[in-house]
């Protein structure tokens, strides 16, 4: 008989043990790509306007806006690319943004784009401008059909 807590209990103990080392290497690898202050400056638009106004600031804003899954994106040659995008009411009035992302350079072909899609997801909906995010279904051409069940089913993001 297999002790499931026991392997679950293991499991998060890896977890915790190695979470703070892969934020240390992701920030190592994000400094390698970007510029601190121009980050800060990303950081500080307004998404919504800087969406609403086609600005060219709008992908590396979003982009700012990543955490570890930035250094992966970044070192391996992939980009984010704005596919559509909608303006919503939210609860207190303001008005939020509905992304419709796809991915572009050596992200497009990647095995690991599955997780890849959670971590930008999860990233971007910590933005009090962004509301929904979602990805074009064209991405599920570039899988085989083993990842784009496994990413169907399992990946915990939509696709339009």
């Amino acid at each position: 008989m297999v002790d499931t807590k026991g392997e679950d209990g293991l499991e998060d103990l890896y977890r915790a043990q190695i979470a703070p080392i892969v934020d240390e290497e992701a920030k190592k690898r994000i400094e390698m790509y970007s510029d601190p202050e121009e980050d800060q400056r990303l950081l500080s638009l307004d998404i919504v306007e800087t969406l609403r106004s086609s600005s060219q600031d709008a992908v590396p804003a979003l982009m700012a806006r990543l955490g570890a899954v930035r250094a992966a994106l970044e070192g391996h040659g992939g980009a984010l690319v704005i596919h559509d995008f909608s303006l919503e009411e939210h609860e207190k009035g303001d008005e939020t943004l509905s992304l419709v992302i796809d991915l572009d350079g050596a992200c497009v072909a990647c095995g690991a784009a599955p997780g890849t899609l959670k971590g930008i997801q999860d990233d971007l909906l910590a933005d009090s401008g962004i509301s929904r995010v979602r990805f074009h279904s064209g991405m599920l051409e570039w899988f085989t059909e083993i990842q784009r069940e496994f990413v169907l089913e399992h990946g915990e993001v939509t696709f339009l």
